[in-house]
């Protein structure tokens, strides 16, 4: 099963692909207070929303990393209907591999892709080395609510290791030299619209595609998720967005 054909069905419909909703996205998008002159790159952009929103808010010129992938395409599309030409520079590549010069950006982002450097700590490394001085480094990731079951840790593949609590979150950037200015955790209300939204579209796609060879995989993943979610997710992985200053 090609995971960005699940992570695609999973999203139709959802503009950021994170848990929070459009309201907190478009509070930080607020509090990031652009100039025109700066310029913003965007790690596992995907969909491209918030580097969209953000052009179409401060005029900013941006650059977004990602794979070639369905949610890629519809970012092409968008910025192409809702921007003008030269303002966003999407660039298809294995983001692990991109390499941009010291300190070029005022803004580095990556919301929801830490596994690409290797978890919160390296991210939050590598995309300040790409920002100036005085830019900022904005990051969303996962975080620990409680102690992880060995059960929930062992259903979903994952070790104790790869995540962080809120507060070591925060306290990561501060080891690196790095100013915390504003953070955002998802209530329970957008884990609860965010999970059961992805398993109604897939629910809905599997009955409407019955021919798709792939609808037993995805159904099976998806519904697995979600008996896994119910029984300790909901209670123990949290999401927030994370702001610093260099």
């Amino acid at each position: 099963m090609d995971r960005h054909k699940y992570s695609a069905i999973s999203h139709q419909g959802s503009r950021y692909c994170n848990p929070f909703s459009v309201e907190k996205m478009e509070e930080f998008i607020t509090l990031l207070q652009l100039t025109p002159e700066a310029r913003v790159l965007d790690i596992g952009a995907g969909k491209a929303e918030l580097l969209i929103r953000l052009v179409e808010r401060y005029q900013v010129t941006a650059l977004g990393v990602d794979f070639s992938s369905p949610s890629l395409q519809e970012a092409h599309e968008q910025a192409a209907a809702r921007l003008p030409q030269g303002m966003l520079e999407l660039q298809e590549c294995d983001a692990s591999l991109f390499r941009a010069a010291p300190e070029t950006f005022d803004l580095a982002i990556c919301l929801g892709a830490s596994e690409i450097y290797g978890g919160f700590k390296g991210t939050l490394e590598r995309l300040s080395q790409y920002v100036r001085p005085g830019g900022q480094v904005f990051v969303g990731d996962g975080y620990w609510k409680q102690e992880p079951a060995p059960e929930y840790l062992a259903a979903i593949g994952a070790s104790r290791e790869e995540l962080l609590t809120h507060a070591e979150n925060v306290t990561a950037g501060v080891t690196l030299g790095l100013i915390p200015l504003y953070t955002l955790v998802c209530s329970d209300d957008e884990w609860d619209r965010y999970e059961w939204s992805h398993l109604l579209t897939m629910e809905r796609y599997a009955r409407q595609h019955p021919d798709d060879p792939d609808v037993p995989a995805l159904l099976a993943r998806r519904r697995a998720w979600r008996d896994i979610s119910l029984r300790w997710g909901r209670d123990t992985l949290g999401f927030g967005l994370y702001l610093f200053q260099k």
